[in-house]
């Protein structure tokens, strides 16, 4: 079940929900502004514990300042493929996904 979030790393993310996904707490990029930024232009700090994009099988790494864990999930939150220490300017995907999770690597 989401929660609100009460401590924020990033204001981007002050107002998004937080989930829970492969024993990470997350917040849920719901918004416009929150799936097309993603992690991008942030320091690794700000970064916080990373971020769940619903309705998404592609992420690109590019505005990125540090390298990211991507999990690509399925409809039913199963891991389909991880892909670790993705450096910056690079797109990333799996057809399959229903969701992916990125995570500060």
């Amino acid at each position: 079940m989401p929660v609100r979030r009460s401590l924020g790393t990033h204001r981007r993310f002050a107002s998004l929900q937080l989930r829970a996904v492969a024993g990470h707490e997350v917040p849920v990029a719901v918004g416009l502004r929150a799936r097309l930024l993603g992690l991008a232009l942030l320091d690794r700090a700000e970064a916080g514990s990373g971020l769940l994009i619903p309705r998404c099988a592609a992420v690109h790494t590019f505005g990125m300042r540090f390298s990211l864990d991507l999990y690509f999930l399925g409809a039913d939150g199963e891991i389909l493929t991880v892909r670790h220490a993705v450096p910056p300017r690079r797109f990333v995907s799996d057809r399959r996904a229903a969701t992916v999770l990125e995570l500060p690597a």
